[in-house]
């Protein structure tokens, strides 16, 4: 469950926008997406090695500088 402190002097478009960040943190949407279909697990490690080969790639080009 999900709780966002209000002040008083707060206004709701405040509260709803801290909500927002909140329920986008839980991952809930992502995961409901996910599981809308499945994907095989060898596309799954395929996807998991290019992200990393890219996060490496673009650590060498800024240690670079």
């Amino acid at each position: 469950m999900i709780y966002v402190n209000v002040k008083e002097n707060e206004s709701l478009d405040r509260a709803l926008k801290k909500f927002k960040k909140k329920f986008e943190k839980t991952g809930v949407v992502k995961e409901l997406r996910e599981r809308q279909s499945f994907t095989k697990p060898c596309i799954k490690k395929r996807q998991q090695n290019i992200r990393a080969s890219y996060k490496l790639k673009l650590q060498r080009e800024e240690a670079g500088m």
